[in-house]
């Protein structure tokens, strides 16, 4: 973290320290919910904490930038190389589509994406879009509000702690996007 809060870019106002903590913060509580302990639950914390750790050197498949770092520095730390593929394959799994192939990479995305059916939803998102515009894949609200649209239509929740916790609000935040689109007027 110390690493993370020292170097990441400045101008990353969603892919942050602060985006890291809130999903080890998540995936904590879902795994608990989800009777994750021992070894899997110190294999998923340890992901969560590097699965964005690449957009130190990228943006751009910036997942298996992070794997690249979790190889290098984790040996250090007494992970073995099993270990470290399946932390792997949960940063991997995080990469938009998410794509889980078993209960801790479901669990990691649903961390990843909690925020997507939190009253906070607004907030957050706001940091993802300056982000967004800063790269230059969006150019303004509308655009945004569209993006979004569709992206929380499309996102699942894989978990049956993340759907429970998260379903209705998450309808919620989608309902209120939509009524944004309705009230903004077409170039």
């Amino acid at each position: 973290m110390k690493k993370l809060k020292k170097e990441l870019p400045r101008n990353l106002t969603y892919h942050s320290a602060g985006h890291i903590k809130d999903v080890y913060k998540s995936a904590k509580r879902l795994a608990k919910l989800e009777g994750i302990k021992g070894e899997d639950l110190l294999l998923l914390l340890t992901a969560v904490l590097f699965h964005d750790s690449g957009f130190l050197w990228q943006q751009y498949e910036h997942e298996k930038v992070s794997c690249e770092i979790v190889r290098e520095y984790l040996p250090a730390y007494g992970y073995n190389e099993e270990q470290i593929e399946r932390i792997c394959g949960m940063i991997l799994a995080t990469k938009i589509p998410q794509s889980p192939k078993n209960h801790l990479e479901e669990i990691i995305c649903d961390a990843d994406l909690d925020y997507l059916g939190r009253d906070d939803f607004f907030r957050i998102g706001n940091g993802l879009y300056e982000e967004l515009c800063m790269y230059g894949i969006l150019n303004n609200e509308e655009d945004w509000n569209k993006l979004q649209a569709k992206f929380l239509e499309k996102h699942k929740y894989f978990t049956k702690s993340g759907k429970k916790l998260r379903k209705e609000k998450k309808l919620e935040n989608i309902a209120t996007v939509k009524s944004k689109l309705k009230k903004e007027p077409v170039n």
